[in-house]
Protein backbone atom coordinates (compact mmCIF):
# COMPACT_ATOMS: atom_id res chain seq x y z
CA UNK A 1 0.00 0.00 0.00
CA UNK A 2 1.24 3.32 -0.80
CA UNK A 3 2.08 5.51 1.78
CA UNK A 4 0.07 8.42 0.52
CA UNK A 5 -3.19 5.53 0.79
CA UNK A 6 -1.89 4.75 4.09
CA UNK A 7 -2.28 8.50 5.72
CA UNK A 8 -5.40 9.00 4.24
CA UNK A 9 -7.53 5.79 5.87
CA UNK A 10 -5.08 6.45 8.85
CA UNK A 11 -7.47 6.30 11.86
CA UNK A 12 -6.88 5.57 15.88
CA UNK A 13 -8.31 2.80 17.45
CA UNK A 14 -9.04 2.65 20.74
CA UNK A 15 -8.22 -0.55 23.05
CA UNK A 16 -9.69 -1.68 26.16
CA UNK A 17 -8.25 -4.08 28.77
CA UNK A 18 -10.75 -6.85 30.41
CA UNK A 19 -10.92 -9.68 31.82
CA UNK A 20 -8.23 -9.28 34.24
CA UNK A 21 -6.72 -11.70 36.50
CA UNK A 22 -3.51 -12.56 37.72
CA UNK A 23 -1.90 -13.70 35.09
CA UNK A 24 -3.40 -11.98 31.83
CA UNK A 25 -5.30 -9.68 30.38
CA UNK A 26 -7.73 -9.38 27.66
CA UNK A 27 -7.41 -6.29 25.25
CA UNK A 28 -10.31 -5.60 22.83
CA UNK A 29 -11.02 -2.67 20.82
CA UNK A 30 -13.32 -0.31 22.06
CA UNK A 31 -16.09 0.04 19.47
CA UNK A 32 -19.93 0.53 20.25
CA UNK A 33 -21.05 -3.02 20.87
CA UNK A 34 -17.94 -3.49 23.36
CA UNK A 35 -18.85 0.06 25.27
CA UNK A 36 -22.53 -2.22 26.03
CA UNK A 37 -21.23 -5.36 26.80
CA UNK A 38 -19.03 -3.51 29.29
CA UNK A 39 -22.16 -1.46 30.70
CA UNK A 40 -24.02 -4.54 31.39
CA UNK A 41 -21.22 -6.12 33.13
CA UNK A 42 -20.46 -8.89 30.75
CA UNK A 43 -16.42 -8.62 31.86
CA UNK A 44 -17.89 -8.74 35.68
CA UNK A 45 -15.73 -10.47 38.34
CA UNK A 46 -18.27 -12.24 39.93
CA UNK A 47 -15.50 -12.74 43.04
CA UNK A 48 -15.20 -9.05 43.75
CA UNK A 49 -18.08 -7.03 45.29
CA UNK A 50 -17.83 -4.00 43.56
CA UNK A 51 -16.76 -3.31 39.74
CA UNK A 52 -15.20 -0.22 37.76
CA UNK A 53 -16.83 2.83 38.15
CA UNK A 54 -20.04 4.04 40.04
CA UNK A 55 -22.25 7.28 39.51
CA UNK A 56 -23.12 9.57 41.82
CA UNK A 57 -27.73 9.28 42.33
CA UNK A 58 -27.56 12.73 42.32
CA UNK A 59 -24.75 15.88 41.43
CA UNK A 60 -24.85 16.62 45.13
CA UNK A 61 -23.37 12.93 45.27
CA UNK A 62 -20.28 14.28 43.67
CA UNK A 63 -17.40 14.74 45.67
CA UNK A 64 -15.72 17.98 44.81
CA UNK A 65 -17.95 19.01 41.93
CA UNK A 66 -15.54 17.23 39.45
CA UNK A 67 -16.79 16.42 35.83
CA UNK A 68 -20.36 17.02 34.36
CA UNK A 69 -23.54 15.61 36.37
CA UNK A 70 -24.24 12.20 35.97
CA UNK A 71 -20.29 11.38 35.21
CA UNK A 72 -18.54 8.36 36.11
CA UNK A 73 -16.56 8.76 40.01
CA UNK A 74 -13.48 6.16 40.55
CA UNK A 75 -14.34 4.02 43.12
CA UNK A 76 -11.61 3.87 45.96
CA UNK A 77 -10.63 0.38 47.39
CA UNK A 78 -11.20 0.04 50.65
CA UNK A 79 -7.88 0.29 53.57
CA UNK A 80 -6.87 -2.89 54.95
CA UNK A 81 -6.91 -2.35 58.41
CA UNK A 82 -4.29 -4.77 60.55
CA UNK A 83 -6.04 -6.45 63.46
CA UNK A 84 -5.41 -5.29 66.99
CA UNK A 85 -2.51 -7.51 68.56
CA UNK A 86 -4.25 -10.10 70.76
CA UNK A 87 -2.77 -11.06 73.91
CA UNK A 88 -2.25 -14.29 73.88
CA UNK A 89 -2.67 -16.41 77.08
CA UNK A 90 1.18 -17.41 77.66
CA UNK A 91 2.02 -21.48 77.80
CA UNK A 92 5.81 -21.08 79.33
CA UNK A 93 7.40 -19.46 81.85
CA UNK A 94 9.87 -16.55 81.96
CA UNK A 95 12.68 -19.03 81.90
CA UNK A 96 11.71 -21.14 79.17
CA UNK A 97 11.59 -17.89 77.52
CA UNK A 98 14.97 -16.37 77.94
CA UNK A 99 16.53 -19.84 77.56
CA UNK A 100 14.65 -20.58 74.26
CA UNK A 101 15.78 -17.00 72.87
CA UNK A 102 19.37 -17.16 74.03
CA UNK A 103 19.53 -21.09 72.35
CA UNK A 104 18.16 -19.30 69.63
CA UNK A 105 20.23 -16.29 69.29
CA UNK A 106 23.23 -18.85 69.60
CA UNK A 107 21.42 -20.41 66.28
CA UNK A 108 19.93 -23.55 67.68
CA UNK A 109 17.13 -25.00 65.61
CA UNK A 110 13.75 -24.76 67.56
CA UNK A 111 13.52 -28.08 67.44
CA UNK A 112 16.81 -28.76 69.85
CA UNK A 113 15.97 -25.94 71.63
CA UNK A 114 12.26 -28.14 72.40
CA UNK A 115 14.40 -31.27 73.26
CA UNK A 116 16.74 -29.01 75.79
CA UNK A 117 13.35 -27.67 77.17
CA UNK A 118 11.05 -30.37 77.23
CA UNK A 119 8.34 -28.27 75.18
CA UNK A 120 7.03 -29.07 71.79
CA UNK A 121 8.51 -27.77 68.72
CA UNK A 122 5.87 -25.62 68.38
CA UNK A 123 5.43 -23.83 71.60
CA UNK A 124 9.69 -23.02 71.09
CA UNK A 125 8.47 -21.21 67.86
CA UNK A 126 5.60 -19.67 69.23
CA UNK A 127 8.01 -18.31 72.21
CA UNK A 128 10.43 -17.22 69.38
CA UNK A 129 7.99 -15.50 67.14
CA UNK A 130 6.20 -13.79 70.10
CA UNK A 131 9.66 -11.69 71.00
CA UNK A 132 10.43 -10.99 67.44
CA UNK A 133 6.79 -9.28 67.18
CA UNK A 134 7.01 -7.61 70.84
CA UNK A 135 10.15 -6.20 69.35
CA UNK A 136 8.39 -4.76 65.95
CA UNK A 137 5.86 -2.90 67.94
Amino acid sequence: MAPECQEKNLKSLTMVAVGVNKSAEQYLLLDEETRDELARGKYHDQRRGSFGTSTPSSPAADPGGVGPPGAAVPVKPARRVRPAPRDVPRLWTKSQEKLALLYNEQGRRPEEIAQKLGLSTYLVTQIILSSRNRGKL
